[in-house]
């Protein structure tokens, strides 16, 4: 049998290693999945995911001159369905200053700058008292003799 580039083939693993499993083809050739092709996932431990004996669909990626053949099982199942693509909604988190404007009603720019400025200036204004209170109730601006006790 001739192996091609973009075949998808059943194997059979014959051998894992820390860096990738190797995979009997039809025919009687051998090919290498590489550790990153072995799921679409982060995998740290191959045998998590595939066990010496096992059959497995894979595609092949690419023969070398030597005769190398490598292949991909993340490549050779179907993608997932794609996402939806309304947007994620997220919590909200202390701390995450985020703009947000008002979903119920259509805002023109003006009201959307001044509301802006708004929160801004109040963000502004809890971050100085904070910082402030930090040093000690210290300010460069006046307050103090300019000297910390």
């Amino acid at each position: 049998m001739q192996l091609e580039v973009g075949a998808v083939l059943e194997g059979k693993v014959t051998g894992i290693t820390n860096f990738g499993a190797f995979v009997e083809l039809p025919g009687g050739k051998t090919g290498m999945v590489h550790i990153s092709e072995i799921a679409p996932t982060f995998v740290k431990e191959i045998r998590d995911y595939v066990t010496e004996n096992q059959v497995v669909k894979v595609k092949v990626m690419s023969i070398s001159e030597e005769g190398k053949v490598s292949l991909s099982i993340k490549k050779a199942v179907a993608p997932p369905p794609p996402r939806s693509s309304a947007p994620v909604q997220r919590p909200a988190r202390p701390g995450n200053y985020e703009w947000q404007g008002r979903k119920s009603e259509p805002a023109s720019f003006e009201d959307m700058m001044s509301r802006f400025k708004q929160t801004s200036d109040e963000k502004m204004s809890d971050l100085k008292r904070c910082m402030d209170s930090k040093r000690g109730g210290y300010s460069r601006h006046g307050g103090g003799s300019g000297q910390q006790k």
